[in-house]
């Protein structure tokens, strides 16, 4: 029997005057999530089973599952490039597909040859692909012309590919725009870049701005930015405190629906939002959430909190998933997956993050959190990637594949936030829940399309509050 093993970083085939009955080759896969989208892209098959997760889960397979030609397209690479190698020309391949593939699912991919034609030089090989249970998921036979010379060459060093997830934005403001604009107070913006959000959300059909802050300030920001205030309610007000004063006050009468930050201190807006008098206060405590979207992961998702509460209590903790949940409904998710982070997956007396991630799992079993899958705690690789789950045997309904990741504590939040942000391309939205009506807490780092998207969550929230008060 042939030696089929591959020199590292060389291509060399076996011609058909080398090969022999048995001969065989194989090489390892594991499926993963942007294997899926890639092979959807090359081949244009969109079929919902391999793409849509929610769809997937209510299939005979209970979830996604890979396309069947991504097992048929390794089978080719194992022929072309290691039995019989290159030179080989595909004559014909039968496949009979045994077993779904999932993300995380590890294929040994082999060949073995079967028969040769000396007439018409051709080969007969035995194809499987099999799982790391042992389980074939895909059988088959393929007939090849095997090569008649001797190759061997260096293999092509591939370009890194990247899939770039198409805008969330667009699709979000199509959802949102049908519902209308809301009445929203924008707190105090006496600069550029937060007169500017308001009033690109207020071009994007998004909102009718109630500018609240000094008069004569706010129209000299405009001038020096060029930009009109003509048709915009403005709610003279001699400062800052004043400014957050006033919007609480209209978002307690119901004459806005929704609050958003100018140039103020985030303090200053959260102090004035929780005066009792302001009539904007609920059980909950106030969170802030971060809705994500990034090329590396299927779905948008939550993070929450990574602003407002520095060192959140187990009952702190308790509101930001309930808060969080809240939004997750909002935007169309019936039962969000919460994963409860923290820097392993198993409870340890001397990581209380842990102890307050067993606890409020606990909490949901009885009815504490309810409208939501909890598990934790999680470690974000394993909340995020079934492969990692799979890896170190997790076994969770949440491991993979969560809709909310809740963080320890407000670094940790901020810090993965924005290092999703501006090393993982996500687009970001920001809001803060709690109160009685959406509040839309954006920095002066923030994009315009952040600043949109932002105020298109205040959107669903506003209309979600309506046969939902909180």
């Amino acid at each position: 029997m042939n030696d089929t093993t591959q020199p590292i970083g060389m291509l060399r085939n076996h011609t058909f005057a080398e090969l022999q009955l048995g001969d065989s080759a194989s090489i390892e896969r594991q499926l993963t999530q942007q294997d899926i989208e890639l092979f959807a892209v090359m081949s244009g098959d969109l079929n919902p089973a391999h793409l849509d997760a929610e769809y997937a889960a209510a299939s005979q397979f209970h979830g996604v599952i890979a396309h069947g030609m991504w097992g048929g397209a390794l089978i080719s690479a194992v022929l072309g490039t290691r039995l019989p190698g290159p030179g080989t020309v595909y004559l014909s391949q039968t496949l009979k597909f045994r077993a779904p593939v999932r993300v995380g699912d590890r294929l040994t991919i082999g060949v073995t040859v079967s028969a040769k034609d000396e007439a018409r030089r051709r080969v007969t090989l035995a194809c499987r692909c099999v799982n790391q249970d042992g389980q074939a998921a895909i059988e088959g036979e393929a007939l090849v012309q095997a090569p008649e010379q001797k190759i061997e060459r260096p293999a092509t060093t591939l370009p890194e590919v990247r899939l770039l997830a198409a805008s969330g934005l667009p699709r979000l403001l199509d959802h949102v725009k049908p519902l209308g604009p809301i009445r929203v107070a924008v707190v105090h913006p006496c600069d550029a870049l937060s007169l500017g959000g308001a009033l690109d959300a207020r071009a994007a059909g998004l909102i009718e701005p109630v500018l609240v802050g000094p008069r004569a300030r706010l129209e000299a920001v405009a001038a020096e930015a060029g930009l009109s205030l003509a048709g915009i309610e403005i709610e003279d007000v001699p400062h800052s405190h004043a400014a957050a004063a006033r919007a609480t006050e209209l978002g307690g009468q119901g004459a806005v629906q929704a609050l958003m930050k100018g140039s103020l201190h985030t303090d200053e807006l959260v102090s004035a939002v929780l005066v009792p008098a302001a009539g904007l206060r609920t059980k909950r405590r106030l969170s802030h959430c971060f809705l994500m979207q990034t090329p590396a992961y299927p779905r948008p998702f939550i993070i929450s909190d990574a602003a407002i509460n520095i060192a959140p209590t187990l009952e702190h903790k308790a509101d930001i998933i309930r808060n969080a949940i809240t939004l997750a409904h909002a935007i169309g998710v019936a039962e969000p997956r919460v994963a409860i982070l923290a820097a392993v997956e198993t409870v340890n007396p001397a990581m209380p993050a842990t102890l307050d991630a067993a606890a409020l799992c606990k909490m949901a079993d009885r009815g504490q959190i309810t409208g939501a899958v909890l598990d934790g705690p999680l470690a974000f690789d394993n909340a995020v990637s079934a492969a990692a789950a799979r890896t170190k045997g997790i076994a969770s309904p949440v491991a993979g594949q969560a809709d909310v990741l809740i963080v320890p504590d407000l670094e940790s939040g901020n810090m993965l936030a924005k290092q999703l942000e501006y090393m993982g391309d996500a687009a970001t939205a920001g809001i803060v829940l709690g109160a009685r009506l959406p509040i839309v807490l954006t920095s002066r780092a923030d994009s315009r399309e952040t600043r949109i998207a932002s105020c298109a969550v205040a959107v669903l929230l506003a209309h979600h509050f309506q046969g939902n008060p909180p």
